[in-house]
């Protein structure tokens, strides 16, 4: 990659942020509305709220929170995935309950999750699960059930079977898929922790912006929205390194079909 491709890539990947920010900068300054305080006073504040012990008492744990739900979300819908995809009577049965449950928004679920797993982490953790892993479920089943019936039988000819099969043709034909589930499950990650972290917690950023919130403490508060936002920035920015090396393979097939 030559370096004027990666500053290419550097500035589209962070120009509208940019342009966003010099909005707010200039559509904020000098602005006396106490509920739409200066971006230079929120970004002064930000410093001063999100360093030292804040960081490790509420940004570390949303974030073990955060990660552990959705690496527990990607276990569950990847493996549930490939059994309902590959087997038809398991789809057949599971595919009315399965679309139930889908119907329903995790947010509506945390007072019943409440219920049996208590106000503690493992409760935050479980709303996020019962979120994250649909989006990465579906795009397992639909992309298993799209595996190349040619190669399914070249495979089945040369005595490819069990793990090696699914290693190499199941797993690898629904990968692009799957990341794309992956992915749309990172930005519904990032919103359940906020939200399960709203209702009987003692830390993490959704309550400690509720609780600027509700002491009026604006400034804090837009802190914590602009940290969010932040957060999802930098880890959409991570997941399209790993994608890009997972599927390295994928995007140069498609190049390779775009320019033969």
């Amino acid at each position: 990659m030559t370096v004027l491709t990666l500053a290419r890539r550097t500035g589209l990947v962070l120009g509208l942020p940019a342009v966003l920010f010099a909005i707010w900068w200039f559509a904020t300054a000098g602005s006396t509305d106490f509920y739409v305080p200066p971006l230079s006073t929120i970004l002064g504040k930000f410093g001063e709220v999100w360093t030292g012990e804040r960081l490790l008492s509420d940004v570390v744990p949303s974030l073990v929170r955060l990660l552990t739900g959705y690496l527990l979300a990607v276990a569950v819908g990847v493996g549930l995935g490939l059994v309902v995809g590959m087997h038809r009577g398991v789809r057949d049965v599971l595919e009315p309950v399965l679309e139930l449950f889908r119907a329903i928004p995790p947010p509506v679920l945390v007072p019943v999750i409440m219920l049996f797993a208590g106000i503690g982490d493992t409760m935050k953790v479980i709303v996020i699960v019962s979120g994250c892993m649909w989006p990465i479920l579906l795009n397992t089943v639909e992309g298993v059930r799209a595996v190349d019936e040619v190669l399914s039988d070249t495979c089945r000819s040369y005595g490819i079977t069990g793990p090696s099969r699914l290693w190499h043709l199941v797993l690898r034909s629904a990968s692009p898929q799957i990341v794309t589930g992956m992915r749309q499950a990172l930005s519904i990650a990032i919103i359940l922790m906020v939200i399960s972290e709203m209702f009987a917690a003692s830390n993490g950023l959704g309550f400690t912006i509720v609780q600027f919130q509700r002491s009026f403490a604006i400034p804090e508060m837009w802190s914590g929205v602009l940290l969010l936002g932040l957060l999802g920035f930098a880890l959409s920015l991570l997941f399209r390194v790993a994608e890009n090396r997972v599927l390295a393979w994928y995007h140069g097939l498609r190049r390779a079909q775009r320019n033969p």
